[in-house]
């Protein structure tokens, strides 16, 4: 019997739609309790149980895919980034690594939007303000008066920007990579330094990968560049933001504000200090929610699943293995 390890948080509450396709091809399934993802002490307690794996940010570091070796086929992950997992040693041990490429492009780069218009709108606070009995003009501004700078134009930082730039916002890039000038000068985006841009831009999005170019990008430096009005937008990856600095930056006033997605340390811990400031807004790596968007991950995962696994298949109308 070929048997999976289940472990990706977003699949399984629906996991009774999904069983009668994996008991069609004759695979048993794992299915561990997974709050946000599995650390590495959990995932060893199966390893030499399990041919495949669907999961989620699960930590499969070199250590744990060795220990899972020989039986360990493929890892089939729940999403587009796959930086919990270690790339080079599914290379060299022949595991198939599949995930979804630009799975979350329009649910995240809206949740951005909605982050900007918040904070230059001020709603949610002018909510709270009025619910406290408090009869008060808080300011705002428009988007067209404000500066956005976006650090990683990969898919989602360009859909960021295409719906920057109705509203008017000067838009300016960062990246390691060069990015196509045809998008650059279609949407009047200024590409300039880390430095630069942090020095510029009243809004920050951090649109890029995890990877070690990018872990703790923000930090202490980063954050003496920029300005006080400044606001940090995190739907990517928690540790692209050196957490202690960001709570030392806002305790000190050298940004006005944080909206946050992620974290270094998930699911956030209750006693966080990011929690008591008022002008931080928190979600819980809930960016990529969109009914349609999971549907597709869903079956995109299953099928990179059976890929991996040497199974054939074929696809009805609605991409789902059959």
């Amino acid at each position: 019997m070929t048997t999976i390890l289940f472990s990706a948080p977003y699949m399984i509450p629906s996991l009774d739609r999904f069983r009668p396709v994996f008991q069609r091809f004759g695979l048993e399934l794992i299915v561990p309790e997974v709050e946000e993802r599995l650390e590495e002490e959990e995932i060893l307690a199966y390893a030499g149980e399990f041919d495949g794996v669907i999961c989620g940010d699960d930590r499969f570091s070199r250590q744990v895919i060795e220990a899972c070796l020989p039986r360990l086929k493929v890892i089939s992950k729940w999403g587009t980034g796959v930086d919990s997992i270690d790339r080079q040693a599914c290379e060299e041990h022949g595991v198939f690594l599949g995930n979804t490429p630009n799975a979350f492009t329009d649910p995240v780069s809206d949740s951005v939007l909605g982050y900007m218009l918040g904070f230059a709108r001020q709603h949610c606070w002018m909510d709270r303000a009025m619910k406290d009995g408090v009869w008060k003009k808080i300011p705002g501004k428009a988007l067209g008066e404000c500066t956005l700078g976006v650090i990683g134009i990969g898919n989602v930082g360009q859909a960021v920007i295409k719906k920057a730039r109705p509203f008017g916002m000067r838009v300016l890039g960062n990246d390691i990579r060069e990015i196509e000038s045809e998008f650059l000068e279609s949407y009047q985006v200024e590409m300039m330094t880390l430095p630069e841009l942090l020095a510029e831009a009243d809004f920050i999005s951090l649109n890029c990968d995890l990877n070690p170019t990018s872990r703790h990008l923000i930090a202490e430096r980063a954050f003496s560049m920029m300005r006080p009005e400044a606001i940090l937008i995190n739907t990517a990856r928690g540790p692209i933001v050196k957490e202690e600095a960001l709570i030392t930056a806002l305790k000190k006033g050298l940004i006005a504000g944080a909206a946050l997605d992620v974290y270094e340390f998930e699911p956030l811990p209750p006693d966080s200090p990011l929690r008591d400031f008022p002008q931080v807004l928190l979600a819980p790596h809930n960016a990529n929610s969109s009914p349609r968007a999971w549907e597709r991950v869903h079956w995109n995962t299953i099928r990179n699943l059976l890929d991996g696994l040497g199974i054939d298949y074929q696809v009805n109308e609605r991409g789902e293995p059959i």
